[in-house]
């Protein structure tokens, strides 16, 4: 059975995010790399996502902090809004991202910056327009993820 890419996309997972993970391939676009690095996120793969931070940034970041954070948080669903390639040194990528944390649904909506190091596609920062609690979902409640199962076959119990 194919498992669906976390990042949203049509792909499933091995065709989509894993390559990446996996160093078989690196990221061909900004977009490309926020899909794997969201991916990540929900995943758990915080060697990846310290790897993927741009050097003037990797050192603010631990591995430990990414990891316990991502451990403390249930990634739902990615949308992108918009990618940007305007600028020659950077590309934008906004979103959105609805997760769980401490049982609660959050929403995330930002605007990542990436730049290229070593011909390499890199997270160097993001602009969070919006980051607000949804509130509580409720057992019976639909998943916020977009299934169409109620919440406790779901995301619940992970």
């Amino acid at each position: 059975m194919k498992q669906p890419c976390p990042c949203n996309s049509a792909l499933d997972y091995v065709h989509c995010c894993q390559p990446l993970h996996q160093s078989i391939q690196t990221a061909a676009t900004a977009e490309q790399l926020m899909r794997s690095r969201y991916s990540a996120y929900a995943l758990k793969f915080a060697t990846y996502l310290h790897q993927t931070w741009a050097e003037q940034e990797r050192a603010k970041h631990t591995i430990a902090d990414i990891q316990e954070w991502a451990d403390e948080t249930t990634w739902l669903t990615l949308d992108i809004i918009t990618t940007d390639s305007a600028d020659p040194k950077y590309h934008f990528v906004e979103f959105h991202a609805h997760y769980l944390h401490q049982g609660k649904h959050w929403l995330m909506h930002e605007n990542s910056r990436f730049c290229q190091e070593n011909g390499q596609w890199r997270y160097l920062d993001g602009d969070v327009k919006t980051h607000q609690l949804l509130g509580e979902i409720k057992r019976n409640d639909p998943c916020p993820c977009g299934s169409g199962k109620k919440f406790k076959k779901c995301h619940i119990s992970q």
